[in-house]
Protein backbone atom coordinates (compact mmCIF):
# COMPACT_ATOMS: atom_id res chain seq x y z
CA UNK A 1 0.00 0.00 0.00
CA UNK A 2 1.34 3.03 -0.88
CA UNK A 3 1.89 5.93 1.54
CA UNK A 4 2.64 9.66 0.29
CA UNK A 5 3.39 12.99 2.33
CA UNK A 6 3.28 16.12 0.67
CA UNK A 7 3.09 19.80 1.59
CA UNK A 8 0.71 22.10 0.97
CA UNK A 9 1.49 25.95 0.79
CA UNK A 10 -1.43 28.15 1.56
CA UNK A 11 0.50 31.91 1.52
CA UNK A 12 3.50 33.46 1.27
CA UNK A 13 4.04 36.69 3.75
CA UNK A 14 6.69 39.35 4.02
CA UNK A 15 7.14 41.42 7.06
CA UNK A 16 9.56 44.19 6.31
CA UNK A 17 10.48 44.71 10.38
CA UNK A 18 11.72 41.32 10.39
CA UNK A 19 15.27 40.56 9.36
CA UNK A 20 16.77 37.49 8.31
CA UNK A 21 18.94 36.09 11.75
CA UNK A 22 21.48 34.13 9.47
CA UNK A 23 22.01 36.61 6.81
CA UNK A 24 20.67 40.15 7.68
CA UNK A 25 21.58 41.41 4.12
CA UNK A 26 19.04 38.58 2.54
CA UNK A 27 15.14 38.92 2.65
CA UNK A 28 13.41 36.38 3.93
CA UNK A 29 9.58 35.45 3.63
CA UNK A 30 7.40 32.82 5.63
CA UNK A 31 5.58 30.27 3.90
CA UNK A 32 2.43 28.82 5.38
CA UNK A 33 1.93 25.06 4.81
CA UNK A 34 -0.35 21.98 5.91
CA UNK A 35 0.57 18.34 6.14
CA UNK A 36 -1.59 16.00 3.54
CA UNK A 37 -0.81 12.26 3.81
CA UNK A 38 -2.70 9.89 1.28
CA UNK A 39 -2.77 5.98 0.86
CA UNK A 40 -4.62 3.68 -1.06
CA UNK A 41 -7.28 3.71 1.26
CA UNK A 42 -7.19 7.34 2.98
CA UNK A 43 -6.40 11.11 2.50
CA UNK A 44 -5.98 13.03 5.89
CA UNK A 45 -4.57 16.71 6.37
CA UNK A 46 -2.82 18.20 9.21
CA UNK A 47 -5.31 19.94 11.55
CA UNK A 48 -3.00 23.12 12.21
CA UNK A 49 -1.58 24.71 9.57
CA UNK A 50 2.75 25.70 10.16
CA UNK A 51 4.91 28.69 9.30
CA UNK A 52 8.64 28.17 7.92
CA UNK A 53 11.00 30.96 7.38
CA UNK A 54 13.07 30.97 3.66
CA UNK A 55 16.01 32.84 2.92
CA UNK A 56 14.84 34.43 -0.83
CA UNK A 57 18.56 34.62 -1.98
CA UNK A 58 19.92 30.97 -0.58
CA UNK A 59 16.40 29.67 -1.48
CA UNK A 60 17.16 27.93 1.79
CA UNK A 61 15.00 27.33 5.12
CA UNK A 62 15.85 29.07 7.94
CA UNK A 63 16.39 26.59 10.72
CA UNK A 64 14.07 27.47 14.01
CA UNK A 65 16.83 27.62 16.49
CA UNK A 66 17.91 30.74 14.60
CA UNK A 67 14.48 32.31 15.17
CA UNK A 68 13.79 35.49 17.38
CA UNK A 69 10.79 35.77 19.11
CA UNK A 70 8.85 38.28 16.67
CA UNK A 71 9.11 35.54 14.24
CA UNK A 72 7.46 32.85 16.08
CA UNK A 73 5.31 35.23 16.97
CA UNK A 74 4.02 36.47 13.45
CA UNK A 75 4.32 32.52 12.15
CA UNK A 76 1.74 31.83 14.82
CA UNK A 77 -0.48 34.64 13.51
CA UNK A 78 0.01 33.88 10.14
CA UNK A 79 -0.71 30.21 10.54
CA UNK A 80 -3.89 30.67 12.94
CA UNK A 81 -5.34 32.77 9.69
CA UNK A 82 -4.77 29.81 7.20
CA UNK A 83 -7.86 28.72 5.81
CA UNK A 84 -9.46 25.32 7.34
CA UNK A 85 -8.64 22.04 5.26
CA UNK A 86 -11.15 20.86 3.19
CA UNK A 87 -11.40 17.54 5.79
CA UNK A 88 -9.34 15.78 8.05
CA UNK A 89 -9.86 12.47 7.52
CA UNK A 90 -11.34 10.74 4.76
CA UNK A 91 -11.65 7.30 2.60
CA UNK A 92 -11.31 7.03 -0.85
CA UNK A 93 -13.14 4.72 -3.24
CA UNK A 94 -11.02 1.68 -2.17
CA UNK A 95 -11.05 2.68 1.46
CA UNK A 96 -14.74 2.42 1.06
CA UNK A 97 -14.44 -0.85 -0.48
CA UNK A 98 -11.56 -2.01 2.32
CA UNK A 99 -14.57 -0.92 4.90
CA UNK A 100 -17.77 -2.74 3.79
CA UNK A 101 -15.85 -5.80 3.33
CA UNK A 102 -14.67 -5.45 7.16
CA UNK A 103 -18.02 -4.77 8.07
CA UNK A 104 -19.33 -7.84 6.13
CA UNK A 105 -16.48 -10.30 7.60
CA UNK A 106 -17.28 -9.51 10.91
CA UNK A 107 -20.88 -9.14 10.61
CA UNK A 108 -20.03 -12.98 8.63
CA UNK A 109 -18.02 -13.87 11.83
CA UNK A 110 -20.91 -12.97 14.34
CA UNK A 111 -23.61 -14.46 12.33
CA UNK A 112 -21.70 -17.82 12.18
CA UNK A 113 -21.72 -17.22 16.41
CA UNK A 114 -24.79 -16.61 17.15
CA UNK A 115 -26.85 -18.55 14.36
CA UNK A 116 -28.84 -21.76 15.50
CA UNK A 117 -27.38 -25.09 14.75
CA UNK A 118 -28.78 -26.80 11.55
CA UNK A 119 -31.24 -29.14 12.77
CA UNK A 120 -29.66 -32.57 12.44
CA UNK A 121 -31.34 -34.98 9.95
CA UNK A 122 -33.22 -38.10 10.52
CA UNK A 123 -30.79 -40.61 9.92
CA UNK A 124 -27.88 -38.28 11.70
CA UNK A 125 -30.08 -38.13 14.72
CA UNK A 126 -30.75 -42.19 14.36
CA UNK A 127 -26.98 -43.29 13.95
CA UNK A 128 -26.40 -41.01 16.86
CA UNK A 129 -28.27 -43.18 19.41
CA UNK A 130 -27.19 -46.07 21.28
CA UNK A 131 -27.19 -49.38 19.79
CA UNK A 132 -29.98 -51.19 21.63
CA UNK A 133 -31.62 -55.01 20.25
CA UNK A 134 -33.53 -55.04 17.28
CA UNK A 135 -31.86 -52.34 15.85
CA UNK A 136 -31.09 -52.88 11.76
CA UNK A 137 -28.20 -51.09 10.30
CA UNK A 138 -26.29 -51.18 6.66
CA UNK A 139 -23.34 -51.71 6.09
CA UNK A 140 -20.01 -54.23 5.74
CA UNK A 141 -18.23 -56.82 7.72
CA UNK A 142 -14.30 -57.79 7.43
CA UNK A 143 -13.24 -61.00 9.44
CA UNK A 144 -9.39 -62.37 9.51
CA UNK A 145 -7.71 -65.07 10.09
CA UNK A 146 -4.99 -63.66 11.17
CA UNK A 147 -4.99 -59.88 11.73
CA UNK A 148 -4.83 -57.18 8.69
CA UNK A 149 -3.68 -60.06 6.70
CA UNK A 150 -5.87 -60.33 3.90
CA UNK A 151 -5.39 -63.53 2.44
CA UNK A 152 -8.22 -66.07 3.59
CA UNK A 153 -10.36 -62.99 4.86
CA UNK A 154 -13.89 -62.89 4.73
CA UNK A 155 -15.73 -59.99 3.60
CA UNK A 156 -19.74 -59.02 2.88
CA UNK A 157 -21.90 -56.05 2.43
CA UNK A 158 -25.51 -56.17 3.79
CA UNK A 159 -27.68 -55.59 6.56
CA UNK A 160 -26.92 -56.95 10.23
CA UNK A 161 -29.31 -57.21 12.82
CA UNK A 162 -28.53 -56.58 16.98
CA UNK A 163 -29.74 -59.93 18.73
CA UNK A 164 -27.91 -59.38 22.01
CA UNK A 165 -26.22 -56.68 24.37
CA UNK A 166 -24.63 -57.71 27.20
CA UNK A 167 -22.37 -55.20 28.86
CA UNK A 168 -20.08 -53.66 26.67
CA UNK A 169 -20.63 -56.82 24.03
CA UNK A 170 -22.55 -56.61 21.26
CA UNK A 171 -24.30 -59.80 19.24
CA UNK A 172 -24.60 -58.91 15.63
CA UNK A 173 -26.51 -61.01 13.01
CA UNK A 174 -25.78 -61.02 9.12
CA UNK A 175 -28.61 -60.88 6.96
CA UNK A 176 -29.17 -64.21 5.06
CA UNK A 177 -28.35 -62.22 1.95
CA UNK A 178 -24.49 -61.22 1.91
CA UNK A 179 -22.54 -59.59 -0.91
CA UNK A 180 -18.77 -59.65 -1.61
CA UNK A 181 -18.83 -56.46 -3.58
CA UNK A 182 -21.13 -53.22 -2.18
CA UNK A 183 -24.41 -52.38 -3.49
CA UNK A 184 -27.58 -50.63 -2.79
CA UNK A 185 -29.40 -51.40 0.16
CA UNK A 186 -32.51 -52.03 -1.43
CA UNK A 187 -31.04 -54.47 -3.91
CA UNK A 188 -30.24 -56.45 -0.55
CA UNK A 189 -32.51 -58.19 2.05
CA UNK A 190 -33.29 -56.80 5.32
CA UNK A 191 -35.53 -59.07 6.56
CA UNK A 192 -33.75 -62.60 7.37
CA UNK A 193 -30.96 -63.15 9.30
CA UNK A 194 -28.59 -66.22 10.37
CA UNK A 195 -28.95 -67.58 13.66
CA UNK A 196 -25.51 -67.61 14.31
CA UNK A 197 -23.45 -64.38 15.21
CA UNK A 198 -20.52 -62.58 14.82
CA UNK A 199 -18.28 -62.74 17.88
CA UNK A 200 -18.86 -60.31 20.67
CA UNK A 201 -18.27 -56.85 19.20
CA UNK A 202 -17.60 -53.74 21.14
CA UNK A 203 -18.41 -50.31 19.61
CA UNK A 204 -15.34 -48.33 19.00
CA UNK A 205 -16.71 -45.08 16.99
CA UNK A 206 -20.12 -43.64 16.32
CA UNK A 207 -21.06 -40.37 15.20
CA UNK A 208 -24.01 -39.26 13.17
CA UNK A 209 -22.08 -40.70 9.65
CA UNK A 210 -21.12 -44.33 10.67
CA UNK A 211 -20.82 -46.76 13.29
CA UNK A 212 -18.04 -48.91 13.82
CA UNK A 213 -17.95 -51.87 16.17
CA UNK A 214 -14.51 -54.32 17.05
CA UNK A 215 -14.08 -57.77 18.23
CA UNK A 216 -11.51 -57.63 21.15
CA UNK A 217 -8.77 -59.78 19.34
CA UNK A 218 -9.04 -57.13 16.38
CA UNK A 219 -9.52 -60.30 14.08
CA UNK A 220 -13.59 -58.93 13.05
CA UNK A 221 -14.82 -55.31 12.49
CA UNK A 222 -18.30 -54.42 11.03
CA UNK A 223 -18.36 -50.69 9.46
CA UNK A 224 -21.92 -49.26 9.79
CA UNK A 225 -22.99 -46.25 7.78
CA UNK A 226 -26.79 -46.61 8.04
CA UNK A 227 -29.45 -47.29 10.39
CA UNK A 228 -33.14 -48.81 9.22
Amino acid sequence: MFFVINKIEHAVHRNDGLHNPKNPSNPMVLGIYRTQSKTALFTVYSKKAYGEFWDEATQKKIPRRFWIPEMKAFASQKAAEAPQPPFIFKLTVVGWIFVALMIATMGLIVYQEVKPPVPKSAIYTAMEKAPVVGDIFFGHYEKYKEKRTPIGAEIGFGWFKIVKVEGSDFYLSKSMEMSKTSKPKEQLNSSDYETETLPALQLSEQTGYNIRFKSADGLTEVYISEKK
